[in-house]
């Protein structure tokens, strides 16, 4: 099954949520892909030390004589396998999002799960892709929005994205990330994220400054820094993950 990542607002953590959520699974000996969905600025490789590799996604993309395994690379240290972007011009330059469909179409058959980390905004990248997915995860910071006006926050971020998994019949879920100065009322945005858009709320991670450091080195803070705060708080989101997806 294919799972979108998607967020509003860039800096939210999305490809750091791709990327601790899909090692989870992959703990959890899930046979599992994560693929850069973001085509013209791809950075999900940089979380498992993978921004230098000879194949990319975009190999694939613009080359049909190029198999899409050879582009498919098993992190050692959480088993998680990756699909990255590259993070060259020429390589993005003249790209069809159309295309990125048959290759996910082809891996959803050889791996268990499938993430697909979107662009930032309304993800033009990934759209097409929608159309095989089953599930959609929306990452949010809710720190960039003061209390008082989270309601707008809401309508403006979080319920247009869920229309747009709601028009493809996807079974959608969110993430709070980063939370600081509202934990102490991250109880309340909760209920009101599912009491008023009937949408379930996964989990939520603390700003925590052992993410940076992990993804410096190439290593999602799951396993970078099992004991840090962040990583406990991703194991539990991995956990209703876990139930939501497979029961």
């Amino acid at each position: 099954m294919a799972l979108i990542v998607v967020t509003g607002r860039g800096g939210a953590g999305k490809t750091t949520t791709t990327a601790n959520l899909s090692t989870f699974l992959a703990m959890r000996e899930y046979r599992v892909l994560a693929i850069d969905g973001d085509l013209y600025l791809p950075n999900l490789g940089f979380h498992f030390a993978l921004d230098n590799v000879r194949y990319t996604l975009h190999s694939v993309l613009r080359n049909p004589d190029v198999d899409p395994e050879w582009a498919v690379y098993r992190h050692p240290q959480t088993g998680v396998h990756v699909m990255p972007g590259s993070t060259q011009l020429q390589d993005v330059l003249g790209i069809s999002p159309r295309k990125l469909v048959d290759v996910i179409d082809r891996m959803k058959y050889k791996f268990g799960v499938v993430f697909v980390d979107s662009p930032t905004g309304i993800p033009f990248d990934t759209l097409p892709v929608f159309e095989l997915a089953d599930y959609q995860l929306i990452v949010v910071e809710i720190e960039r929005s003061p209390i008082y006006s989270f309601e707008t926050m809401v309508k403006n971020e979080i319920e247009k994205l869920k229309t747009l998994g709601e028009r493809y019949g996807l079974n959608i879920g969110v993430v709070l990330n980063k939370v600081r100065e509202s934990r102490d009322v991250v109880d309340e945005i909760m209920d009101a994220i599912e009491e008023d858009l009937n949408v379930p709320v996964i989990g939520w991670v603390p700003f925590d400054n052992s993410v940076p450091e992990s993804i410096n080195a190439g290593i999602p803070v799951l396993l970078y820094a099992p004991k840090s705060p962040a990583a406990a708080a991703f194991y539990e989101t991995g956990e209703v993950l876990e139930e939501w997806m497979f029961g």
